[in-house]
């Protein structure tokens, strides 16, 4: 029969897992203090998305918008801009939201608790409990995939996700919840691996009842592949692009190159690269055109684009063409 951890156990868990993560942390952006804003947007960015991939853009979103009220002031379309190659474009707007709702309605006062947190667009219950954890030391626990995996190889059994919260709780350390919560999810990002657990560099290995041979990893999506076809007109110092409907299910209101078909004519393509997007593996191919075929777009100047909120894609191809830099205005 299935038991949790002894008090001694859970007491030898919580003191070697903080040691470990005093020692070894990583000096992420957004452990620097324990401003919730900050909190906030770097859990909202983190979702479905790579550490690596979230650093600089994380420093460029808080430079265009260094406090929650000013993020609140902006408009949406600055908001998307500067969240361009992120993706997952609803985060950013269900983020602009919550910000109006804190400065408008709240006074600027961020919620402290949990419970209050959700009540938030965009802020679900592993969000909340991070925030109020690491910003508030409310005594919550969290479950990310991370912790999921570290809880379920600790406890020796494939758990359903109430039962994972459950343990969570339990190891919890209330007296530092925030470190606790960053230390499990230290753990699985950097030791406790979907594939290949270092189970020889674990700080809690002698507590571990699977000592990562537990298979908790979950099936990988198929990816689906697809070809796709972009124009790229230029003159003037200007660029034809064209805008997604505000109604579109995906990055509504995002600027895009046209849709192109390419014909016997058309030559070769003088750019082509892969770009994935949740389970959907593109092969793109884009092809210089003399002028647009389609109408409804409009030819910006190429000194507005990068200001622009463009979608993940384009923003690669006209980099890659060097129709902008590196940088953004965001920066």
């Amino acid at each position: 029969m299935f038991q949790l951890p002894t008090s001694d156990q859970r007491r030898r868990l919580r003191c070697q897992l903080l040691g470990w993560f005093a020692r070894r942390q990583r000096p992420l952006l957004w452990r620097r203090d324990r401003d919730p804003y900050r909190i906030w947007l770097s859990e909202i960015m983190l979702q479905q998305t790579r550490v690596a991939a979230v650093l600089e853009h994380y420093q460029r979103f808080l430079k265009k918008f260094p406090t929650i009220e000013r993020l609140a002031a902006a408009r949406e379309a600055s908001v998307l801009a500067a969240w361009s190659g992120l993706g997952y474009y609803r985060r950013a707007r269900m983020l602009h939201a919550a910000a109006k709702i804190v400065v408008r309605t709240l006074k600027g006062e961020f919620p402290r608790s949990g419970q209050d947190l959700q009540k938030l667009p965009g802020i679900g219950r592993y969000t909340a409990a991070a925030i109020a954890s690491i910003a508030f030391d409310e005594p919550v626990a969290v479950v990310d995939g991370n912790v999921e995996r570290v809880l379920q190889r600790y406890v020796g059994k494939a758990s359903d996700m109430d039962e994972v919260w459950r343990i969570a709780s339990s190891l919890l350390n209330k007296k530092r919840p925030g470190d606790f919560n960053q230390a499990l999810m230290e753990l699985g990002a950097m030791v406790c691996l979907p594939r290949e657990p270092r189970c020889l560099l674990c700080p809690v290995a002698d507590l571990c009842r699977s000592r990562g041979e537990l298979p908790v990893s979950r099936a990988a999506a198929r990816q689906i592949k697809r070809t796709v076809h972009f124009g790229l007109a230029r003159r003037n110092g200007a660029v034809f692009l064209v805008q997604r409907g505000r109604n579109e299910s995906l990055m509504a209101g995002m600027w895009e190159l046209p849709d192109f078909t390419p014909n016997p004519a058309s030559g070769h393509a003088i750019l082509s690269l892969r770009h994935s997007i949740t389970v959907t593996d593109y092969a793109v191919h884009v092809f210089e055109l003399p002028g647009p075929d389609n109408a409804t777009g409009r030819w910006i100047p190429i000194s507005r684009v990068p200001a622009l909120p463009l979608t993940g894609l384009a923003r690669k191809i006209l980099r890659r063409v060097a129709v902008i830099g590196s940088a953004t205005p965001a920066e």
